[in-house]
C-alpha cells in the first residue's frame, strides 16, 4: 500500500519516516515549534504543504534543482507527452525496489494537510497541475 493511498496529515508522514519534529521540519525551514502548531492543527501555508510535499513525500533534494530543469520536463510534457510518461513510468520503477513502500504521490493522489478545510483545496496539486 502507497503512503498516500489516503488522506494523511504531516505527524503521519514524519512518523512514517521516522524522523523527529525537528529532524521533518528543519528540512523545509519552518521551525520545530511551527511545525508542531501545524501537526496539532493550525492550517498550513499553500509554500509548506508543497515543500513538505516535495522534500518529504517526493524524497526531492531541493538543492540538485534547477529552474532548466522545471523548462526541461515542460517542455517534453508539452511536445512529446507520451515519450514523457514512458519515461516517468521507466524511472519510477527503477527506483522502486521489489516490496519497498512508495513514498511517491501518484497523478490524482492528494495530500491535505491538518487545518484543512477538507475540500481539496488544502492538499497538493496533482502533477499535471505543475507547471
Amino acid at each position: 500500500m502507497k503512503l498516500l493511498d489516503r488522506v494523511l496529515n504531516p505527524r503521519e508522514i514524519r512518523r512514517r519516516l521516522g524522523l523527529n519534529q525537528e529532524q521533518f521540519w528543519t528540512q523545509i525551514g519552518v521551525t520545530q515549534s511551527g511545525g508542531s502548531r501545524y501537526e496539532s492543527g493550525r492550517e498550513m501555508p499553500k509554500p509548506v504543504r508543497e515543500l513538505l510535499r516535495l522534500v518529504h513525500v517526493e524524497q526531492i533534494d531541493l538543492t540538485e534543482v534547477k529552474r532548466i530543469d522545471f523548462e526541461i520536463i515542460k517542455y517534453l510534457k508539452d511536445s512529446h507527452p507520451d515519450l514523457y510518461r514512458s519515461l516517468r513510468r521507466a524511472v519510477r520503477s527503477r527506483h522502486r525496489p521489489a516490496g519497498a513502500q512508495a513514498l511517491d504521490v501518484d497523478e490524482g493522489e492528494e495530500l491535505v494537510a491538518v487545518g484543512g478545510n477538507g475540500n481539496g483545496n488544502g492538499g497538493a496539486p496533482s502533477e499535471e497541475s505543475e507547471r
